[in-house]
């Protein structure tokens, strides 16, 4: 972390009503290397006719404000404060477009990025501000160990962790939508179902619950066909265009975990009738994309391929 602001001295804590505020030249010092004494403080640099800016400054604050406190915006407008935008810039701050944000700990440089992110990113980006302030959001953490926990295969101790994780705080999607993958990953379809149904509406449609409530679809229908898939097996080795056994095949070796093979079967399918049954190779997926998450490895490696075959 770069060291400009070392020597700023303790301030009181933020009131609720200081969260988002207009920032100056003047009082620069309080609002921001004093105040992030306490709390982390992220400086949104922007200008009136910064076409990004109209879009980065209410995302910041929409994520500032779900924050409830654990991090301070100020917004700067550089054309009112061109004084301290070449102070700042001389002092080594990377001023030189809009928007920028920089964020400040303890009278410390923390981190900074330049353009107009989208709201996840700068979800991301807070919770990085937080974690290294240690004030990460409740539930944060519990979250990101079960995760981890889920990734090497440990469903059991990652639905313990992301359980944990919603005793903390409801509103987490990654808690929800973590905890039904988990038991999913246990083999208990009947209470990942519960799980579902306890998702607080508001968060019905968020893509981590959609893929989870994908997830569950998927897992229900492939136990159904894993105990066919010898048979389907045998109609395909009978009949290679039988599109209809090769479906059911995918959606039982996505059951078991097999999500490459899941994927090229249905790629099989699209590579020799597109159109059968309106696009439902096609359809299916990209249910398995939503269920398996969009940066899952499986996901990214058959976009590959589903491109290469549509765009052939």
């Amino acid at each position: 972390m770069s060291t400009l602001f070392n020597d700023a001295p303790d301030a009181p804590a933020a009131g609720a009503a200081d969260f988002i505020i207009e920032g100056d030249q003047a009082n620069f010092m309080a609002d921001v290397v004093e105040a992030s004494q306490q709390l982390p403080v992220m400086v949104d640099f922007w200008a009136t006719w910064c076409g990004p800016c109209k879009t980065l400054t209410p995302a910041l604050e929409r994520v500032v404000r779900a924050q409830n406190g654990r991090v301070r915006l100020v917004k700067i407008d550089v054309d009112k404060n061109q004084a301290l935008v070449a102070q700042l810039t001389r002092m080594g701050l990377p001023l030189k477009s809009v928007p920028t944000v920089v964020a400040f700990w303890q009278g410390q440089i923390a981190d900074t990025f330049s353009g107009a992110l989208p709201e996840s990113e700068l979800k991301r980006f807070v919770e990085a501000l937080l974690k290294l302030s240690g004030t990460a959001a409740p539930g944060e953490e519990l979250i990101a160990e079960g995760k981890a926990l889920l990734e090497q295969g440990q469903a059991e101790a990652a639905a313990q962790y992301f359980g944990a994780a919603l005793q903390e705080v409801r509103d987490k999607p990654e808690a929800w939508g973590g905890l039904v993958r988990a038991l999913l990953a246990m083999g208990d379809e009947q209470q990942a179902g519960e799980v579902l149904a306890q998702v607080p509406q508001a968060l019905a449609e968020h893509v981590e619950i959609t893929g989870a409530r994908a997830a569950l679809t998927l897992a229900q229908e492939g136990r159904k066909a894993q105990s066919a898939m010898s048979g389907l097996e045998a109609r395909l080795f009978a009949n290679a265009d039988d599109h209809e056994a090769r479906y059911e095949l995918a959606t039982a070796l996505n059951a078991t975990g097999a999500r490459a093979e899941a994927a090229a079967a249905l790629l099989e399918i699209i590579k020799r009738d597109r159109a059968w049954n309106e696009d439902g190779a096609r359809l299916q997926l990209l249910k398995f994309f939503e269920a398996w998450g969009m940066d899952d490895p499986a996901t990214m490696a058959a976009r590959r391929k589903l491109s290469a075959v549509l765009f052939r």
